[in-house]
């Protein structure tokens, strides 16, 4: 390990570090063993019995002058969360749910056609899941969720996407014209 040892007038530096006062008796020490030519106990400590080289340099015609802090750029890595465009594709909280939302499902799915899963957050806070083909319109979302919370049929409420918020308006618009395949739908209330 390599140290520098800095002699100021009114006191001694390692390595750009504070100044330590030559009047205090654990400085005093330090500086004994250096004018014996060993290496100080605690630097022995710092390297851990390895090798000190310890260089001196006299500034003793000079008071002690804080240095600046060097400017260290970070040198250490980043990490990206998340995606410039993120996709939503949502799993349900359990399997259980999941079966729960599907095997109520008053929506015909064709098998034979391709199809998606619509995660619908509702107004009130629940939450359901449900398999669509393709081809089903936005109407459909707003059928099975008055089908399935009945209290919903006699409230107002808007389908909202989740990022970017749209309002889907035009409810005619299949689901993959709406470009809503395996999102998350909020229902809002207006």
């Amino acid at each position: 390990v390599q140290i520098l040892l800095k002699l100021w007038r009114n006191g001694f530096s390692l390595d750009d570090g504070e100044l330590r006062s030559y009047s205090d008796p654990t400085n005093a020490q330090f500086l004994e063993s250096v004018k014996r030519g060993e290496i100080p106990l605690e630097l022995q400590r710092l390297v851990h019995g390895g090798q000190v080289n310890l260089d001196m340099e006299d500034h003793q015609e000079q008071e002690y002058v804080k240095p600046r802090l060097r400017f260290k750029a970070f040198s250490g890595e980043g990490q990206k969360l998340g995606s410039l465009t993120p996709e939503i594709v949502s799993t349900p909280s359990s399997p259980e749910e999941e079966e729960k939302s599907i095997l109520n499902a008053p929506v015909l799915i064709d098998d034979s056609m391709p199809a998606t899963k619509i995660q619908i957050r509702l107004a009130d806070g629940s939450r359901l899941i449900q398999r669509f083909n393709q081809t089903h319109r936005i109407k459909h979302i707003r059928d099975f969720i008055i089908q399935s919370r009945p209290a919903f049929a006699t409230m107002d409420f808007v389908l909202v996407t989740t990022f970017p918020n749209k309002e889907l308006t035009d409810e005619s618009l299949t689901l993959q014209e709406a470009d809503i395949l395996n999102t998350v739908i909020l229902q809002q209330l207006k």
